[in-house]
């Protein structure tokens, strides 16, 4: 977790333990009574005595109660609302929120009082390095990423030309233009106003999400729309319908905000809590609000310091970070995933979690044959998901093909044994493991890092290590004494593995490479450590001990990876992925195939690099050089995507981590392992239930 800076103490004085609510839907929103909890508050019924206090929804009609018995028995109120980087979907539609603003002072909307962010940004908390630079990244971040409060937009949705004017409408009755007096006359006044100001531009009326989906009213309709005034309610990204905008107008929207995070001054009608500060134009001047700020200090504010943060998978309050790396796995999971997918060549224990990994906007529908997976795909406009190297080579159709593979931080146990995977990837291009054809990895290494990737990588790759996780994460830790002198580990692989089927040159078993590596290295101690499907007795690899006794000095059985690499100074190995974790561990790697860490100018290649990962290599050295970072941000966090066992959910890396690492991962005992396959087929009828 990212390093949290305390948030400013509010001048109400530390929130009470035990919270009263007069209110349901503090009792039947599970999420939020569990945030609280974890904020060290116990949301209780009955009469509270004098140490306690009243909590509220905001100003909603349902908190006037809760208010009223505040007043009465003269006890704290804490109002509580969404923090500004929410969830994928609005909570009308199921889902639970990512972040609390527990606020004791006010409401953050309403500024005829103070409230707990209006305290923060008046405060000399937000001159800290450190915190403007964690703002600054998450704002970058953001943008990057295409987040937002809601995250239902589409990307792919075309846009006016740039050079027009945003007006941008809100829900009827929402409590923030309840609390700047703001009406139908409001929103009528500032249209007028932007046609005033710009009466060459062409107008843009946007809808809010909820008002375009059908769950709220907004104020404007088509009735609206002229020759130079166009409603737009399709859902577009709010960060590209700002990149071309010339001006903001606004009564109160969480938009005029990022309006000034993307470089706008908004022209602001309300009373909202980022007016005030010498960012906007405000039509009601603010008068405590006398501070000049720059937009980094008023995210610091916003969120960094007064939300109350919660991490889904593990359960736990968390930093903004951590948040914003959960809601892009979501976000991702439902962009790539929207239209649907038609699946083949999925083995029949493997569909159960190929739906929960690539089913959650629409069930996955399996097909048989290559005709009849081209046939479904074409006539309801869905995807092609195929397990890679089961593509048929004459496939013909228009749909979109991706690939799909084991990712680097699979499980704890073998996919032979049917442990299910917690990353997978997909690929439009080809597959990774195929140097013959370009890759989406490839293109994700070349390209540059994104914003904070650098970072993220580092802290990612040092939990790796501390907590010696791998692929598999099985075998002892404990090794045997090795003899002293220059250790090579060589890799055992799984000798019909598609790894060495496509990227093997001349040298294409076990006993090849460490012939190879014994003629190259003569003096040297070699490891042998045998594949685990190898050991297991499940797939092809096997070298007789008669052999084994002449080239290795030692062989490493049933041992654990990272503890071997440990061991050893430098790796030899044909395409094994222990040659990228040794990489991620400072070791030396000499490869005498193309995996797809070589090539890039971190290992020694021994056998010919593709030109095309060459020319990318060069290409990619315009923006910087292609380092270990680079190739660890493409192969842990940007290519694949990983789903957390525990709570159903798509996870960012971190959380897969951490599983691997300290659990609890459900594993299918025997039972489970022998229906898993009955399960497969079962699964390919889900969209009949779902």
């Amino acid at each position: 977790m990212v390093g949290e800076i305390a948030p400013v103490p509010s001048a109400a004085g530390p929130i009470p333990r035990r919270l009263f609510t007069f209110s349901g839907g503090f009792l039947t929103q599970k999420r939020l009574r569990r945030i609280l909890h974890l904020a060290g508050h116990q949301v209780c019924l009955g009469r509270p005595g004098p140490s306690d206090g009243v909590v509220v929804w905001g100003d909603s009609p349902a908190s006037r109660r809760g208010r009223a018995m505040a007043r009465r028995w003269q006890l704290a109120l804490i109002r509580v609302e969404d923090a500004f980087l929410r969830s994928l979907r609005p909570g009308r539609m199921g889902d639970a929120p990512l972040g609390l603003l527990i606020d004791p002072v006010g409401l953050h909307y309403d500024a005829s009082a103070p409230s707990l962010i209006e305290q923060i940004l008046l405060s000399d908390n937000l001159q800290d390095s450190n915190l403007l630079a964690r703002a600054a990244a998450g704002i970058s971040r953001l943008k990057h990423l295409d987040l937002s409060k809601y995250n239902l937009h589409d990307q792919s949705l075309a846009l006016p030309e740039p050079g027009y004017v945003v007006v941008i409408d809100q829900t009827r009755d929402d409590a923030s233009l309840r609390a700047s007096g703001a009406d139908q006359t409001t929103f009528h006044a500032m249209l007028a106003r932007a046609k005033a100001d710009h009466p060459d531009a062409r107008i843009i009326l946007k809808s809010h999400p909820e008002t375009a989906l059908g769950l709220r009213i907004g104020h404007f309709t088509a009735q609206n729309a002229a020759s130079k005034v166009t409603l737009l309610a399709a859902p577009v990204s709010p960060h590209r319908l700002l990149e071309g905008a010339i001006a903001i107008y606004t009564v109160s929207s969480q938009l005029g905000f990022e309006a000034i995070l993307a470089g706008h001054t908004p022209h602001v009608f309300g009373t909202p809590f980022y007016a005030g500060w010498g960012l906007s134009y405000d039509e009601m001047p603010q008068p405590r609000r006398t501070k000049t700020l720059t937009p980094p200090q008023l995210f610091a504010a916003a969120m960094i310091l007064a939300p109350t943060w919660y991490d889904p998978c593990r359960d736990r309050l968390c930093a903004f970070e951590d948040v914003c790396d959960q809601l892009e796995a979501e976000t991702r999971a439902y962009r790539e995933d929207r239209n649907g997918y038609v699946a083949y060549g999925m083995r029949a224990w493997k569909r159960r979690h190929l739906q929960a990994f690539y089913g959650g906007q629409k069930p996955l529908r399996f097909a048989v044959t290559p005709e009849k997976v081209v046939k479904l795909a074409e006539k309801t406009g869905r995807g092609l998901l195929i397990w890679a190297g089961k593509e048929p080579p004459d496939l013909l159709t228009s749909a979109r093909i991706l690939r799909v593979e084991d990712g680097f931080l699979r499980s704890r146990g073998l996919g032979a044994n049917l442990i299910p995977p917690l990353s997978l990837v997909t690929d439009d291009l080809g597959i990774y493991y195929d140097p013959n054809r370009p890759s989406r990895l490839e293109a994700l290494i070349a390209a540059p890092l994104p914003p904070g990737g650098a970072e993220r990588t580092k802290r990612l790759i040092n939990a790796l290590i501390k907590g010696g996780a791998t692929k598999y994460n099985s075998g002892s830790t404990s090794l045997p004494g090795l003899p002293k002198g220059h250790r090579i580990l060589v890799p055992g692989q799984v000798e019909d593995d598609a790894s060495v089927v496509k990227g093997a040159a001349t040298i294409r078993t076990n006993l090849a490479l460490l012939q190879s590596t014994r003629a190259a290295n003569p003096t040297a101690i070699l490891i042998y450590k045998p594949h685990p499907d190898v050991e297991a007795g499940l797939r092809p690899g096997a070298i007789a001990d008669a052999r084994l006794a002449g080239l290795a000095d030692v062989t490493l059985r049933h041992a654990d990876p990272a503890a071997s690499i440990d061991l050893c100074d430098e790796v030899w190995t044909i395409t094994s992925t222990l040659g990228f974790e040794a990489l991620l561990r400072g070791k030396r790697v000499a490869c005498l195939g193309m995996p797809f860490y070589a090539g890039w100018g971190l290992t020694r290649d021994l056998c010919p690099v593709p030109q095309r990962r060459l020319d990318l290599a060069e290409q990619a050295r315009e923006q910087g050089p292609i380092g270990l970072i680079r190739l660890a941000h493409a192969a842990l966090i940007s290519y694949p995507r990983y789903f957390d066992p525990v709570s159903r959910k798509a996870c960012p890396p971190e959380v897969a981590l951490d599983r691997l690492i300290f659990g609890p991962i459900p594993r299918p005992g025997a039972v489970h392992r022998g229906l898993a396959k009955l399960q497969g087929r079962l699964a390919s009828f889900a969209c009949l239930w779902r």
